[in-house]
């Protein structure tokens, strides 16, 4: 059976939100079987759970914000990302701020919070959404276009299509797909870094967002050139951040998807929007679990014990 799984250890960290720029203490612990992922707003009284999901979705400017009662918790993304990536279904996030801590900019951190706490699998089976018929959400038109859609696949493949019209951005390569049967999520996709401009960064400001932003948790430019004095992690970096945030955004679904997923210029809200589809239509999904490994595609069972093994 493939079972569902939390971590072993309670583990906490500190850092400051990309948005908001508020210093945050966030600490991961185990939850019990078909829990969910729930954050904790531990610094309000009564503290406020905000579960994961694509329902609780709010604001989505610039990240996944999960609100109720008046209450945020934003910038969910990077975490839920790394949470996918290495099959965690039952977390509790305690926060002591609204927004998660942005790290570096990428998953990479959580990724490595997760593998320290380690992972213990759980005596219930895991339920997956399996997508049995297309489903997509579009926005403009012309050159202005953007979609997502979601097909059924007996795994989790992800491919995405930017477009900037920024020479740093255009010269690194504007397509990437991952198959995670086959390819490792902490190779391919986690330390890839969020981005933005320079010649945007007052107007977000005045937004109220991008406070904590800098070259030290984000890949930043001018009108030409990338700032950074590393340069990139992945020659395609860009993308390659996006179908992180992506993943992070669609496991707001509550499950691991049985889907392929295709993306032109898709952002946070129209991943949620796309889910929101999905969940609209019930013949479009099932909920599914598998009692033998043999029948369980290879992203959830081989290749995620590969993930693991290398800790």
């Amino acid at each position: 059976m493939i079972r569902q799984r939390t971590i072993k250890e309670t583990i906490t960290t500190t850092g400051v939100g990309l948005h908001c720029g508020t210093r945050v203490e966030l600490t991961l612990r185990p939850a019990p079987a078909n829990a969910g992922i729930v954050f904790r707003r531990v610094d309000v009284e009564p503290p406020v759970e905000l579960p994961a999901s694509a329902m609780g979705v709010g604001d989505t400017r610039m990240a996944s914000v999960l609100e109720k009662d008046g209450v945020r918790v934003s910038t969910v993304e990077h975490l839920m990302s790394a949470c996918a990536g290495l099959g965690i279904d039952n977390l509790v996030v305690d926060l002591t701020a609204e927004e998660i801590p942005i790290m570096d900019g990428s998953a990479a951190s959580f990724v490595f919070l997760l593998q320290q706490a380690g992972c213990v699998e759980q005596n219930a089976a895991k339920q997956f959404i399996r997508v049995k018929k297309p489903v997509e959400v579009r926005e403009g038109e012309g050159a202005g276009l953007k979609w997502a859609r979601l097909e059924p696949h007996h795994g989790y493949r992800l491919k995405f299509f930017i477009e900037f019209n920024h020479p740093a951005i255009d010269s690194t390569g504007q397509l990437a797909e991952v198959d995670l049967s086959v390819e490792s999520y902490i190779e391919e996709i986690a330390r890839a870094r969020t981005f933005g401009f320079m010649q945007d960064v007052e107007t977000l400001r005045g937004m109220g967002l991008a406070r904590g932003g800098s070259l030290e948790n984000a890949i930043v430019m001018d009108e030409f050139r990338i700032l950074n004095a590393g340069g990139l992690r992945y020659q395609n970096e860009f993308v390659r951040h996006k179908i992180l945030d992506a993943m992070g955004d669609l496991y707001l679904a509550g499950h691991p998807l049985l889907a392929s997923y295709t993306a032109h210029k898709s952002g946070h809200g129209l991943n949620n929007k796309l889910l929101r589809a999905l969940f609209a239509d019930p013949s479009s999904y099932e909920l599914v679990s598998f009692n033998a490994e043999a029948f369980a595609p290879a992203a959830y069972s081989t290749q995620l014990e590969q993930e693991w093994a290398g800790v």
